[in-house]
């Protein structure tokens, strides 16, 4: 084989590996429930007020 098939080769590997990767963390993180958002308190609405005040 010349350069260029191997190159080939190896980068279409890489990127199949990278796209596995990434579908298992999807799977992962969405395999945790449904997000639930933060309790807001007080103190983080009057921060949150004064900054976008």
């Amino acid at each position: 084989m010349d350069r260029g098939k191997i190159v080939a080769i190896v980068t279409g590997a890489i990127s199949v590996l990278i796209a596995i990767a990434y579908l298992l963390v999807v799977l992962l993180l969405d395999s945790r429930g449904e997000m639930i958002p933060a309790p807001i308190d007080q103190i983080s609405y009057r921060i949150i007020s004064y900054v976008l005040l």
